[in-house]
């Protein structure tokens, strides 16, 4: 289970997003009220798509001693303009050396990190208000 905290204060909108170890700005740009001073909340999505991405097609690459040299990950995230929903759209690129079979299953294999599933899977967001 991953938990975060977010704290927000005056700013507008720089949040201050914490775990147990790490911490990481969110803000809006400038041109949506923010001062620009960290990632986007959707870039954040994507962020989160990537790492999982790159992380999920190492661990593979490295089980089945595939020659990568480098693994590139790279997400947009765009509402669709008729308003029926979100594309994410996700694009890999391979430094090494790569059979087309190889590739065609780390494909596959990125399909299957994660976050990857746990977007294209059902989700319930329950919201509460803790007292204090």
């Amino acid at each position: 289970m991953a938990t975060a905290t977010g704290l927000i204060y005056k700013d507008h909108y720089t949040t201050h997003v914490k775990t147990n170890k790490h911490e990481v700005i969110a803000d809006e740009p400038v041109e949506h009220g923010g001062a620009d001073s960290g990632f986007a909340p959707s870039e954040l999505l994507a962020a989160s798509l990537i790492a999982c991405t790159c992380i999920t097609l190492r661990m593979y690459a490295d089980r089945k001693g595939y020659e990568i040299q480098e693994t590139k990950v790279t997400v947009t995230i765009e509402n669709l303009t008729d308003g029926s929903g979100t594309l994410i759209s996700r694009t890999l690129q391979f430094a090494g050396s790569l059979t087309v079979d190889e590739q065609q299953r780390l494909l596959e294999i990125a399909n299957k990190c994660p976050v990857h599933k746990m977007l294209t899977g059902t989700i319930h967001i329950t919201t509460t208000i803790a007292t204090t």
